[in-house]
Formats: structure tokens, C-alpha cells, sequence
């Protein structure tokens, strides 16, 4: 098994600045040149339905002029998919969303749509975009993505980075490493993300098998303080020093 851990950078919440005043600035492009420079692996973004952050000239900018690949984050709608099907990103992870959100709030729910998700990703397959699905640490979620195809998943790691005391997160903790444990086993690749920060990223680092961190939000608040490049280095700086203490156990 691989001890590499990949980080990617989610640049959504520069658009959103972007956003609120209008105009071009600050650049999610600027954004992710950026993040390679400070160490990531890749970029993230989330095209959503509202487009309420990134914009479709922000995706078409971001496959053609960065160098880091992209992995796409997106709704399981024909309108995305007629769009990832045009752009062709080397990533797409499949997530839920809901309009009146303000973030994604749980996993896909990959058993009630067994048969409709097989058809979409064996679409994106067909594509050569590399699909992942956002789930909730779940065995039955992960056995559902398994049988109809899906090569990996992200887990939700929400739940743990919101626990209101050590007990709490400790028993999410546990539910993401029995999870990744499960889905390893069946020959899946294991990445993770959501609400993670300098505080929280070490114990989900340290689990045995988790090839990507995806983060994104903290990285953006972060650089208002210390600069985004920091914020990436440091985040990078924190996950090698919990795989090496992981390597070191092991």
C-alpha cells in the first residue's frame, strides 16, 4: 500500500469574494497557480447548479491553463454532466446538493440510486474522467459504490471536524477509519475532505490507506491572516508530519 497522501485545493471561495462585488477579482486561476506553488497536488472546484461561486469560464480556464490536475466536483444532473462530458476534467467526484445549502451537507446517498448513478458514471468513464463519489463513512454506501463500478470514494469528514468534544470526534474518527478499512478492502481508492483545518487534519492524515485530502474553505479564511500560499504550505507541512509519524509506527 502506497503512503503517499495528495492534497488538493479546493478554490471555490475565491470566486466567492469574487462574487460579492463582482468584477474579476480575487482570481481563482491566480488561486491555483498559487496552491501548486505552496505544494498541492491538485485543484478542486464545485461548479454548482446556482453558480454561486465558480463560474463555467472558471472551469474552462482552470482545465486549459493549469498545470495541477482538476478534479471536479459536481452535481448528479444532465445539465453537469453534459458538461463534464464537454470539458472532459481528469477528476470528477460526484456529490449532493441542494440550492438552499450553504455547504454540502452529508453524503450521496448511493444505494437509493443504484441503477440511474451506474448509467452517469459509466458516461463519465467513457469520458477518461477518473470518478470518486462523496459519501458519508458508511459500510453499506461504500458497498453500493463498489458494485455498480465506482474506482473511489471521498469520505465526509464533517461530522468529525464539527464534534463539540474529544468524545465525539473520537467516535467519528473511528467510523472514518473503520470506512476506509472497509473500502480498501475492496480495492477502493480512499480520499477524504470537508471542514478540515490545521487543528483537525492530523488524525485524518495519520489513517493508514488515505491517498487525498481535499480542503478547501479553511485555506481561503487562513489567507486572509497569514496569505493563501502560507496556508497551503502549512497545511501541506502538518499532513507530512502525521503520514511520517504513520510511517514511523507502522
Amino acid at each position: 500500500m502506497s503512503n503517499e497522501l495528495r492534497l488538493g485545493v479546493n478554490i471555490d471561495h475565491v470566486a466567492t469574494i469574487r462574487n460579492a462585488r463582482g468584477g474579476i477579482h480575487p482570481d481563482p486561476l491566480r488561486a491555483a497557480n498559487l496552491a501548486e506553488k505552496a505544494g498541492a497536488d491538485g485543484i478542486v472546484c464545485h461548479l454548482r447548479e446556482d453558480r454561486r461561486h465558480i463560474s463555467d469560464e472558471d472551469l474552462r480556464r482552470l482545465i486549459r491553463e493549469v498545470a495541477l490536475p482538476l478534479n471536479l466536483e459536481m452535481a448528479t444532473t444532465n445539465e453537469m454532466l453534459e458538461i463534464a462530458l464537454k470539458h472532459k476534467p481528469p477528476g470528477v467526484c460526484l456529490v449532493p446538493e441542494k440550492r438552499q445549502e450553504l455547504t454540502t451537507e452529508g453524503g450521496l446517498d448511493i444505494i437509493s440510486r443504484m441503477d440511474e448513478l451506474s448509467k452517469f458514471i459509466d458516461s463519465l468513464k467513457d469520458a477518461d474522467c477518473f470518478v470518486s463519489v462523496f459519501i458519508d463513512p458508511d459500510h453499506d454506501q461504500i458497498d453500493a459504490s463498489s458494485s455498480i463500478g465506482i474506482p473511489a470514494i471521498e469520505i465526509h469528514t464533517g461530522h468529525y471536524c464539527d464534534a463539540k468534544n474529544l468524545i465525539e470526534r473520537k467516535s467519528h474518527l473511528t467510523k472514518i477509519i473503520s470506512a476506509t478499512q472497509h473500502a480498501l478492502g475492496l480495492g477502493l481508492e480512499v480520499r477524504a475532505g470537508h471542514g478540515l483545518s490545521f487543528d483537525t487534519v492530523g488524525p485524518i492524515a495519520e489513517i493508514k490507506g488515505i491517498s487525498e485530502l481535499n480542503i478547501g474553505h479553511f485555506l481561503i479564511g487562513e489567507a486572509i491572516f497569514s496569505g493563501f500560499e502560507d496556508a497551503v504550505r502549512r497545511m501541506r507541512d502538518l499532513m507530512n508530519m502525521a503520514r511520517s509519524k504513520n510511517t514511523t509506527e507502522s
